[in-house]
Formats: C-alpha cells, structure tokens, sequence
C-alpha cells in the first residue's frame, strides 16, 4: 500500500545554484548529496519536513552527469522543471509494482533498482499515469 508522498523531483542544470535557491528562498537546509552512477544523476535531497512514522517528505533536486542518462534528455527536450512525483511503501517496491502492472500500467524497471539513500524503486510510465512520471520508493 503506498502510504505517502516520497518526495517530488526536480530536474535542474545547475544542483549547487537550485540547492541554494531553496535554502534562501524556503528554508530547507537539511539537505543529502549522493551520485547515482546506474541512472547517471547527482542529487540533492532537501527534507521537508518528518511524519508521525519516522519518514520524511523530500525535494529531490537531480542533475544529469552524462549526457546519455534519462534527465539529460529530459532536461534537453523539456527543462528543467517537475520531473517526477514519488510515493513511499511501507512494504515491497516489488510487490507494489506488480500489483499496479495488473491494473494495466507499465513498469519501467524489470526489478527495483538502488534510489536515494539506499532505498529500492521503480518507476511507472507516464503514458499510463496521465502524463506524470511516477515512482515508487521503498525506505532502506
């Protein structure tokens, strides 16, 4: 059962210059940096805020670091702007993801892949979620 929204993704060229738009202009300095070599990003995580159950609502600033990766296309044909929107599960990515497979929307990943902070995600297609990009996130 998804159970939250994760976060919402946000594809920028410039990670240090957004990072500090949102530190001046919101507030949020909580902030994590990790690379993903697999999706070809770096990201910066700016927590929002912390739920009853221990988890957080996030700003996830992602910028690409080849030029072949998914958000460097996506930037190239769109800019930047609203990437993605990702809602969290307490239980298994996996099973989430077949579950909703069933009710007719494509899976982009085959198998969960490693996401920010060491948590497992997939992705659902856009085509089939009326136009948003949707991930789904399962906390390490």
């Amino acid at each position: 059962m998804l159970t939250r929204i994760d976060h919402i993704g946000i594809a920028c060229h410039d990670l240090e210059a957004t990072v500090e738009f949102y530190r001046e202009t919101y507030g949020f300095t909580d902030v994590h940096f990790e690379v993903n070599e697999e999706q070809g990003v770096r990201e910066a995580m700016l927590k929002i805020n912390e739920t009853g159950d221990g988890a957080a609502a996030y700003i996830q600033l992602i910028t690409p670091i080849r030029e072949d990766s998914t958000v460097a296309k996506w930037l190239a044909k769109n800019g930047e702007g609203v990437h993605h929107i990702a809602f969290g599960t307490d239980g298994d990515v996996q099973e989430e993801a077949d579950g909703i497979a069933g009710k007719g929307v494509r899976v982009l990943y085959e198998q969960p892949r490693r996401g920010s902070m060491g948590s497992r995600i997939t992705f659902l297609h856009p085509k089939d979620c009326h136009g948003v990009l949707t991930e789904l996130v399962q906390k390490s």
